[in-house]
């Protein structure tokens, strides 16, 4: 990347026009970096020198969202998060609406949006939610050197202020004018609202107009997200016939709920437990004479006795997978084995759906390679696809179904997500916004490629 202006004296390559430039603009390359930005065109690397330009005015608005609390469930301070992107945006020509979610019991989301004509129309996705509520206590933005913490500074602020200061680089040096571009900022991606078919409505309508769809949370270390499993939840029922255990594995009374529960959970991790990118997991159960269970609390009680053949028992879990495919292949198994039933009793398995899988596709190791090439031109070396086993759902995952192309993982650096200890790497920000703005900038050309 450009580096910061040198000591008088130092030494400026001019061989190249992009060096050139970066000595018009007051402004030396190292020489590693020299040499990765001559595969830069002049107009990239005025690009590249704008998000310089630019980069600590994005982290003191980064600073600024972050102490906004934006927690799911305040809706407040969601909006007031979306409203401080409102006039940013405005001035990059963007129409900005705010997208209501009352019927969901959720603050809304963002969305901006330039219409153009000129190469692939492009969605791009984030956040504004946080999963760190107004009653806590890390509520503020804390830097030390090249490290910042604070709630949502990985999670995904910092890829909000990547997504908005490589737009304002394009802008600065007018080549969006002509852009398709959506930007389309989520209010409740860490606990969406439910039904799914409401809070997500927006996203896939931006998704399937889309060319390629772009997601900007946090990053890793030499590779981008190409690929997600999905996640569904699901409730097993089974029952028995209450009796005094004397009787029990009788023809009359048989082997009782927690039996068949217990065969059911272990037949299924027999026959599913090998599969690739499968995993099945029954996360709380409650069995006995007398269950009762609240899913939305995900809590339950039991009572029952040593002496009594149990009548009720719950399990409830949840299925990830990497394809709808195997989805459907996966419920099927459930199914067949718990229709298998110990004698007396009976059983049965309630589906829910959550977040679609964002699948490998075609499209996708296309994008990547256009990814990875940008990075390699900026000198960060190439990029390689996730293992989707390794990441959680994510709201690229509703749009990947509906759009030839998407990628994720294109915020800057951090870790400690979800926790008091979540850290952003400062210098990742101008990074990752360099490499965003060459992604937007190819992808928006007239010679822009197809990923059909």
């Amino acid at each position: 990347m450009l580096a910061a202006p040198q000591p008088e004296g130092a030494l400026v390559s001019v061989k190249s026009p992009v060096n050139i430039l970066a000595a018009a603009l007051g402004l030396v390359l190292s020489p590693a970096a020299a040499l990765a930005q001559d595969a830069l065109s002049e107009e990239e690397a005025a690009i590249v020198a704008r998000v310089d330009a630019n980069f600590e005015e994005s982290i003191s608005f980064l600073e600024e969202v972050v102490n906004i609390n934006s927690g799911t469930m305040n809706h407040e301070g969601v909006r007031e998060a979306g409203h401080a992107f409102t006039g940013p945006f405005e001035a990059l020509g963007f129409k900005v609406k705010w997208i209501e979610q009352d019927s969901v019991n959720r603050a809304g989301h963002f969305q901006a949006v330039k219409k153009g004509d000129t190469g692939a129309k492009l969605l791009l996705i984030g956040h504004l939610d946080t999963v760190f509520e107004k009653d806590g206590d890390f509520l503020e933005w804390s830097r030390d050197g090249d490290v910042a913490k604070g709630p949502g500074v990985v999670d995904m602020k910092g890829g909000d202020v990547v997504l908005l200061y490589a737009l304002k680089a394009l802008d600065d040096l007018d080549l969006i004018d002509d852009a398709d571009v959506t930007v389309l900022m989520t209010g409740d991606e860490e606990m969406s609202g439910k039904p799914i078919d409401i809070s997500r409505k927006d996203l896939i309508k931006a998704a399937k107009r889309a060319d390629a769809a772009l997601n900007f949370e946090g990053g890793s270390e030499g590779e981008v997200v190409a690929s997600r499993r999905g996640s569904s939840g699901w409730t097993l029922t089974t029952t028995g016939v209450r009796a005094h255990s004397s009787q029990v594995f009788s023809d009359t009374v048989g082997a009782g709920a927690v039996f068949e529960m217990a065969r059911i959970l272990d037949e299924v991790y027999e026959a599913l437990a090998e599969e690739e990118f499968l995993t099945f997991n029954p996360g709380v159960i409650v069995g006995g004479t007398d269950v009762k269970y609240d899913k939305d609390a995900t809590r339950g009680s039991a009572f029952g006795k040593t002496n009594v053949v149990a009548q009720k028992a719950v399990v409830d879990g949840g299925l990830r997978f990497i394809s709808e495919e195997q989805k459907a292949a996966a419920r099927e198994t459930m199914r067949e084995i718990a229709a298998n039933h110990r004698p007396q009793t009976g059983a049965e398995f309630e589906f829910e759906d959550s977040y679609p899988a964002m699948t490998p596709t075609e499209g996708n190791m296309k994008l990547l390679a256009l990814v990875s090439e940008v990075s390699e031109d900026l000198g960060q070396g190439p990029l390689k696809a996730n293992d989707p086993a390794q990441r959680g759902a994510a709201d690229i995952s509703f749009a990947a179904p509906h759009v030839p192309a998407s990628m994720d993982g294109l915020g800057p650096l951090g870790g400690a997500g979800h926790t008091p200890d979540e850290w952003l790497d400062i210098p990742s920000v101008k990074a990752a916004t360099a490499r965003a703005a060459l992604i937007i900038y190819r992808l928006t050309r007239e010679d822009a490629p197809s990923f059909e």
